[in-house]
């Protein structure tokens, strides 16, 4: 806010013997009674009495001089002291603000703008008609009056109600033409004003209307680490839409270059606004393109090595969409950044790091045989097996993804078997959340499937850990079997299948000797009963599979599938044959697995802005 020199004692003194003759009687007695005030302010309350009818009968004098003096008495009284106040107080200076003498609008703009930091304040300021004046200050010639005018409004807009108002008040065009002002302190109130603009997706196509995106991006180049922030996150906000992503694609050819750079400014905030604008620009396809082109891989690995949580935490949250786009996956690992997304899974102070670490990796894994296996070597199923069975329910179910898409690997899964993944993937398919029940289900049976099977092939890890942990692979069946879920029936179903087709007689023994297995799968078998299916959890991938999912199949929930499975495990089990793999396996498809992260949303993104908030409050200054 502007702030007015502490006068109003010396400004009465010395204009009083100039405008004393021509004074009201009631008019003299105002000014009489506020210099006593004034002599005594520490113990004066201007809000309430006599004070503030003093102060009043100044404010609607036709006199400017003492209409100047008011007005420099508000602005100093609530420079030093801020509550909440009623109508009475507001009236006077809203009757100031509309003063067409330069002085009086700065003074009473300035007292406005330090009363609406006050929560109530804002609210009624806005209620009794506040903006309009403020808009016209706002079109002053006069700097000083457009700084105050425009600081006012920025305090204003950062309560929700008031924003739509705003919005709609006409006041966005001139905040707008205000934030190229010459004059930094006016360039930094109305930026800022244009930031607490972008909360809401009403207000943002707004501003986009109102012609602030070339504004703000140009502003990004601004020498003012503070314009520079407030650009930067307003931007970060506009990008969660869809619709100005591509308005800002069409229009901005230069903007992933600047804010690429940002992220080596010396401010922390700065660099980690521009990680998270960059982030939300990476929902779609052409920037998660555009910034590796733009070497942001280089700056974005620095900041995801930092030791500073919202630095870390906005790095990773970018690299994680980036790293969603196939061709951007080699890129990302030769860039060095295996080994610092390995070392976030155990970063227990925040769980959103670990979510957007071990999705990153699961991205990386997903097309690419070579990249598969690098993340392999680099130890980051070791760290999976070390940390998933402790890190919350979301990390679980992001580690288990990883391992099912790195179990599609023919040439992975003897060497993950061997690790002895199976031994805290099988207690997870019990665990509270579906989804983790789902995913590790699906690891457990990618592991169980291969392409091309040979004599050679060692299923020994399974019969290693048939009754255990957690009644082993043989209860984790049982459960899915019996689920009222489809999806983990045909999970059940389709996983014994590759169990006998391995020829294992140690699996084939215990398979045909289950009394929990064959009689459930006997009910399978015979119902058509259609049960539920969940869209949450994975189907496992198979080889052998086709494009049609089991969703697609007769009954239109996967059951008919369900039950030509649970038939040929019959087939083979109530026989000495030798089960081969058949056409009917051919056919089975991991329908609800994702191999591949989905970008960000909306709701994503407030609450990765709420987290990098709450963390910059607990960290150094910036």
């Amino acid at each position: 806010m502007g702030v007015v020199s502490s006068c109003c004692e010396s400004c009465f003194r010395s204009r009083k013997s100039t405008y004393e003759p021509l004074l009201l009687e009631n008019e003299r007695e105002a000014v009489a009674d506020l210099l006593q005030y004034l002599e005594n302010r520490t113990t004066t309350d201007f809000f309430r009495d006599s004070p503030l009818a003093a102060l009043t009968t100044l404010s609607f004098s036709d006199n400017v001089d003492l209409q100047r003096s008011a007005a420099l008495a508000f602005a100093e009284i609530t420079e030093k002291e801020v509550r909440p106040v009623g109508r009475d107080t507001l009236d006077p200076i809203l009757f100031l603000l509309s003063s067409h003498d330069t002085e009086v609008q700065r003074a009473a703009s300035a007292a406005l703008g330090n009363l609406a930091v006050n929560t109530e304040n804002k609210l009624l300021i806005v209620k009794l008609g506040g903006l309009e004046p403020l808009i016209r200050q706002m079109l002053s010639p006069n700097v000083e009056v457009q700084c105050n005018a425009v600081g006012c409004v920025t305090n204003l807009a950062t309560h929700d109600d008031n924003k739509t108002k705003i919005a709609k008040s006409g006041a966005l065009v001139p905040l707008t033409r205000l934030a190229r002002s010459k004059d930094m302190r006016v360039q930094r109130n109305a930026t800022g004003a244009l930031l607490n603009m972008t909360h809401s997706d009403e207000n943002r196509q707004q501003l986009v209307n109102a012609g602030a995106i070339p504004v703000l991006v140009s502003l990004l180049n601004s020498p003012d680490t503070d314009v520079q922030y407030y650009c930067t996150t307003a931007l970060s906000n506009i990008a969660v839409d869809a619709h100005n992503r591509k308005k800002l694609a069409q229009t901005e050819p230069k903007l992933v270059s600047s804010l690429v750079q940002l992220m080596d400014s010396p401010s922390l905030k700065v660099q980690c606004q521009a990680a998270l604008a960059l982030r939300n620009l990476a929902s779609d396809e052409k920037y998660q393109l555009e910034i590796v082109k733009a070497d942001g891989l280089t700056s974005l690995l620095r900041l995801l090595q930092s030791t500073y949580l919202p630095l870390i935490l906005s790095a990773a949250a970018c690299v994680r969409n980036v790293s969603i786009h196939p061709q951007n996956e080699s890129p990302i690992i030769e860039s060095g950044f295996l080994q610092p997304l390995i070392n976030l899974l155990s970063f227990k102070e925040n769980e959103e790091v670990q979510c957007h670490a071990i999705s990153t990796l699961r991205n990386l894994a997903a097309s690419s045989e070579k990249n598969k296996q690098a993340i392999v070597k680099a130890g980051a199923v070791e760290s999976i097996k070390d940390l998933v069975l402790e890190v919350p329910m979301n990390v679980q179910s992001e580690m288990t993804a990883c391992i099912a898409v790195l179990a599609l690997s023919d040439e992975l899964k003897g060497q993950l078997l061997e690790m002895g993944i199976c031994e805290v993937l099988i207690p997870l398919t019990n665990s509270p959340s579906s989804e983790v029940q789902g995913n590790s289900a699906a690891a457990l049976g990618n592991l169980s499937s291969k392409d091309g099977r040979t004599t050679s092939d060692d299923y020994s890890a399974f019969n290693d850990v048939w009754d255990k942990p957690d009644g082993g692979m043989h209860r984790y069946l049982y459960r899915f079997l019996t689920s009222s879920d489809a999806t983990f029936q045909h999970i059940a179903v389709w996983t014994i299948v590759q169990l006998l087709e391995s020829g294992d007689p140690q699996l084939i023994s215990n398979i045909r000797n289950s009394n929990l297995l064959i009689p459930n799968i006997r009910v399978l078998a015979e119902t058509r009963t259609s049960t539920p299916t969940s869209s949450i959890g994975g189907t496992p991938h198979s080889h052998h599979s086709m494009s049609r999912s089991y969703q697609d199949t007769e009954t239109g929930d996967g059951q008919g599938e369900i039950q030509m499975l649970a038939r040929r495990i019959l087939d083979f089990t109530d026989s000495e044959g030798v089960m081969t793999p058949s056409a009917l396996a051919s056919q089975i498809q991991a329908g609800s697995f994702s191999q591949r992260d989905e970008s960000v949303s909306g709701r994503d993104h407030e609450e990765l802005r709420k987290s990098v908030r709450e963390a910059f409050a607990g960290g150094p200054g910036h």
